[in-house]
């Protein structure tokens, strides 16, 4: 099985960066999610269709409802691990090594760079949330494998974010997996604004998995949450 490695575009992910960095939407490296320039918020927003109240990880949650699952061999993106997605997002692999390549820009290169590797891990998927009416991503990162356990991985990739502050770890169990969770906010100097971030990371024998979940703001965060927990709660090892 091959991890991490699918069709975006490099060009894509550069223009999305730089779209940010234009906009001063987020900062590169510094879980930015850049996709406000293009897309507004629909009357809808701050609603997921058709979220329901399912048992997840071990108790009652709000999720979204199922559109389909990455992670196995022939999904959008393999994986480590394999979870549902919430219905009409879309999920696309994003090939970290192959971003910036080729491009003849060397600035454009280092922030593609910056954009795809936090703290230990690296982007290997992009969940869109926008053909849901929602502004922001699910993003799936995978690192090498190792003796560092859930919860250090991810306060490496919470530590590796110069503009996080106020982290909050807990514990969840999911699948025949035991995890770490954080929420902490995010704070941009150039909009002097903060907005609320949540992540999880898991370890498998292939490696850390960390899904965190971004948006534009607080708000949209909020109302991708639903999202996020579809995903908890049906994370599993990949077979």
């Amino acid at each position: 099985m091959r991890f991490g490695v699918g069709k975006v575009g490099r060009g894509l992910a550069v223009a999305a960066l730089l779209t940010g960095v234009a906009t001063g939407c987020g900062d590169a490296g510094q879980s930015s999610d850049g996709s406000g320039a293009t897309a507004g918020k629909t009357a809808e927003a701050g609603k997921t269709a058709g979220a329901g109240k399912t048992a997840g990880a071990g108790a009652t949650a709000e999720v979204a409802a199922r559109g389909g699952s990455i992670g196995a061999d022939g999904s959008a993106c393999e994986l480590p691990v394999t979870f549902d997605i919430a219905e009409s997002w879309k999920a696309e692999a994003v090939d970290a090594a192959a971003a910036g390549d080729g491009t003849g820009d060397e600035l454009a290169a280092e922030l593609a760079d910056a954009l795809l590797h936090q703290g230990p891990v690296t982007m290997a998927c992009e969940v869109d949330a926008k053909p849901a009416g929602n502004i922001g991503f699910l993003r799936v990162w995978t690192g090498k494998p190792g003796d560092a356990d859930a919860r250090a991985v991810l306060e490496d990739f919470v530590g590796a974010d110069s503009t996080a502050s106020r982290p909050r770890y807990s514990t969840f169990e999911a699948g025949g997996l035991t995890g770490a969770e954080v929420r902490y906010v995010t704070t941009s100097k150039l909009l002097e604004e903060t907005k609320e971030e949540s992540a999880l990371a898991v370890t498998t024998p292939e490696g850390p998995v960390v899904l965190h979940l971004g948006g534009m703001d607080t708000e949209e965060h909020r109302a991708m949450l639903p999202a996020y927990d579809l995903a908890k709660s049906t994370l599993k090892a990949t077979a």
